[in-house]
């Protein structure tokens, strides 16, 4: 069995060696296990040292010039040769113990793809209540976190990838179509939750509770418009860090 590891990353340079220095610790598990894996990085059209610091640290780098999450993604899984994918925001640090859990699921014969709940490294009492609901949502209704998601490679191709019309939730949409095959296939979509993943708190202190209220009204009056529009996802595409 062989695993990919798939970071996409825009002007990540203040988190990359972190990031990948807790990545390979909890990649140990694999071979623990007797697979074999390797460490993807998508440099998403960076204008720092996010692709040079990337290689520093033993990653196969690929470019991706059009600045979307999704595409940097698909990117990313077009150079791997993986049995299996797993995709982990260049902010985010997964434990042994998590990729341990997800060897054991993989290892039932009976799971397609799986996310995980989350925790941020530096929690506000905003930022605690805003993930606290979306861990209720992500585990009741098995919704994928785009920060942790990790599929069957034939799934992943076989649906298409991750949609390249969409500049945000792009995870979600991912999440419906994989439940779709899941259920042709006779397996499971399913969320871990014992050992969540450590994500950055950043947006909570780059961006105000306002503006992500303003953000979500527009995408609910626009039927999901603004989704599709890349400035009316700056959050994601500003550069802020």
């Amino acid at each position: 069995m062989k695993v990919s590891v798939i970071v996409p990353a825009y002007n990540e340079e203040r988190l990359i060696r972190q990031t990948l220095a807790q990545l390979q610790r909890a990649m140990g598990a694999f071979p623990r296990a007797g697979w074999v894996s390797e460490l993807i990085v998508c440099d998403n059209n960076s204008t720092d040292r996010t692709a040079e610091l990337s290689r520093q640290a033993g990653a196969l780098v690929v470019f991706e010039p059009v600045n979307q999450i999704a595409r940097a993604r698909n990117s990313g899984a077009a150079a791997a040769s993986g049995d299996w994918l797993i995709f982990v925001d260049a902010d985010s640090q997964p434990s042994l113990d998590l990729f341990q859990e997800v060897i054991d699921l993989i290892q039932t014969g009976h799971c397609l793809a799986g996310g995980c709940t989350v925790k941020l490294d530096n929690e506000s009492p905003v930022a605690v209540r805003c993930i606290t609901v979306w861990n209720w949502l992500s585990r009741n209704f098995g919704l994928l976190a785009g920060s942790f998601i990790f599929c069957e490679a034939a799934a992943f191709r076989q649906i298409g990838g991750f949609s390249q019309e969409l500049f945000a939730s792009e995870e979600l949409d991912l999440t419906k179509r994989l439940k779709r095959l899941a259920r042709q296939t006779r397996k499971r979509v399913v969320i871990l939750h014992r050992h969540p993943l450590v994500t950055s708190a950043r947006k909570f202190h780059l961006y105000t509770f306002r503006e992500y209220l303003s953000f979500l009204a527009r995408t609910v009056l626009s039927g999901g418009r603004t989704l599709k529009n890349r400035a009316s996802c700056n959050h994601w595409y500003d550069g802020r860090r």
